[in-house]
Formats: structure tokens, sequence, C-alpha cells
């Protein structure tokens, strides 16, 4: 017989990629069971639609409770960051390409243009492959409204998608290489490793030093991180890097001593980078901060 749990993979799914925010999906996850066992039998006629239903609807409320709130976010925002490198967050990270595509730091935040109702529409759609009637009665609309939402939502996700996945091997390469580059302060390897037109984007939500605006051009992107990395080698702070898979791909974390300070990931075309993104903000590594020491033990126990 089904029941709650097998469903709890995609509905944490769905939440994440809705919200960006890993501990509130876990919250509304959480609210979505307390619901579904207090509902009555005759309630239930699919259990997936009924909790897809419940799931989809509190996040739209959600992102209406906080639509002011995000509108006057100090810099840019970019989603709470999740650890992916370990089997059990396997089914988070789903089989298909678009599954995959969806958990990146670049598309989520590429999913911020749109509106919460396109939003929700376009990954049942696209990502989660539920058909227009499904969504019809998930949000109570009518199936000719979601697949105008949907082909709205798809051509303003279009706009700025990159052209092609680049390889695993491709982003462990560039990433490992920028890294390189940064530490041994390589002006021709860093110069190689970006595009031109490069963009490096932060959240620190105003809480921590960062560029609340775009940084613009390889030039001055290579000119912060050479001044990142010479302030920490005058810093009497630990500082160092790991690297682990964040929301599906390889990426840089930054520490000092025990303290997460900044994730960084990438986006890549034609084999350069293209994007980076940092994320700062210290409320938005605390969920990751806490995957982490738990992965850590269960290494330590298992080596």
């Amino acid at each position: 017989m089904e029941d709650f749990q097998t469903y709890r993979p995609l509905l944490f799914s769905i939440a994440y990629r809705m919200l960006g925010c890993a501990s509130v999906a876990e919250d509304i996850v959480q609210d979505a069971y307390l619901r579904y066992s207090s509902a009555t039998i005759a309630e239930v006629r699919s259990l997936k639609s009924y909790l897809s239903t419940i799931v989809t609807n509190l996040c739209l409320d959600y992102l209406k409770s906080v639509k002011v709130e995000r509108e006057n976010y100090i810099g840019l925002w970019l989603p709470e960051p999740l650890l992916t490198s370990e089997d059990d967050f396997s089914p988070v990270i789903g089989n298909t390409l678009e599954q995959h595509e969806s958990l990146s730091i670049a598309f989520l935040a590429l999913l911020e243009r749109l509106t919460p109702q396109e939003r929700a529409v376009f990954l049942l759609y696209e990502v989660f492959e539920y058909n227009y009637k499904e969504i019809a009665e998930i949000l109570s609309k009518t199936e000719a409204s979601c697949r105008q939402l949907f082909h709205r939502a798809k051509e303003r996700v279009e706009e700025k998608r990159p052209r092609f996945e680049p390889s695993r091997e491709i982003q462990e390469r560039l990433m490992m290489s920028f890294l390189v580059a940064c530490q041994e302060g390589n002006l021709e390897m860093l110069t190689a490793l970006l595009k031109e037109d490069v963009v490096m984007q932060s959240d620190s939500g105003g809480k921590v030093t960062a560029a609340r605006r775009p940084i613009l051009g390889r030039d001055f992107v290579i000119k912060f991180y050479f001044g990142i990395v010479k302030k920490a080698a005058f810093s009497k702070e630990n500082f160092y890097v790991t690297c682990e898979e964040i929301n599906g791909l390889p990426s840089i974390l930054t520490w000092s001593g025990e303290k997460l300070l900044t994730i960084t990931s990438f986006e890549i075309d034609d084999e350069k980078i293209q994007n980076i993104y940092a994320i700062a903000n210290p409320e938005k590594v605390t969920y990751l901060s806490k995957q982490l020491n738990r992965v850590n033990q269960k290494r330590e126990i298992n080596a």
C-alpha cells in the first residue's frame, strides 16, 4: 500500500525547486504530512495528486507571503544551497536531464524570473512530468490557462537558458583549474578559463561583506578574485577550501576553521565559465552546514 513516505522525496523536490529554500521545503513537506494524517479516506482518491496539490499550494502561499521580503532583499537573491553528493539525496536530483538541470543554482536563479503560478506550472509539467489535466486540478485552473502559463514561462526560461549541458568531467576540470589559478595567482590560466563577458554574482543578504551588484566582465572578475586571495594570504584566520557536489554540480566551499563561509558554483558555456554564483549569506549556509556535519559523521563511521 502506498504511504506518505513513498512520496516524501518527490514532495521535497517540488517544494525546494518552487522555493529555492531547503529548510522551508522541509517544513512544507511536514505540514503536508500533518494534513494527510488528518484527512479522511474519501478525500484521497490519488495519494500522489492529493499530496502534490497540498505541497504546491503551500509553496504558492509561502511565495505570496515573502514577496515583499524578496523584493527588498539586499543585493542579489540566490537559492539556499543543497548538498547532493551522497546517495541519500539522489531522489531529489532525479533521473531525467530536466530534473538534474532544474536543481542547479543557475537554473533556480533563472526561475526567479517567473511568477509563482508560472513557476509551478513549468516545474510540474517540464520537470516532474505531470500532464495539463493533473496540473489544472492541482492549481484549480483550466487546462487552457495552464498551457498559457507554461508557454509564457518556457519563453522566459529559454531566453537565458544555457545552450547545452556540459559533461561532469568538463565541470570538474574547469572548477579545479579555476581554484588552482586563483590560489597561484595565474593570470594567464584564469583568463583562459573565463568568458570575456563572464558575470560573477554574490548573495550576502547584506549580512557579510560581498559585492551587492553583479561583477561584469573578465578583467573585473579576475581583479576581484585575486583581491580575495591576497586578503586571505594576510589574514590571521585559517582559510581553506573543499569541494563538494552542491545542487547536482561540483562546487567550491570556502571555510574559516569549522565555519562555512561561501559556496561557489559555476555555469559553463562553450567549455568556459560564463557565470559564477557565490552564496555567502550566513542564514543560507546553515542548512548545508548541518547536511555536511551529518555526512562527515557518516563518512567517519564508514572509514
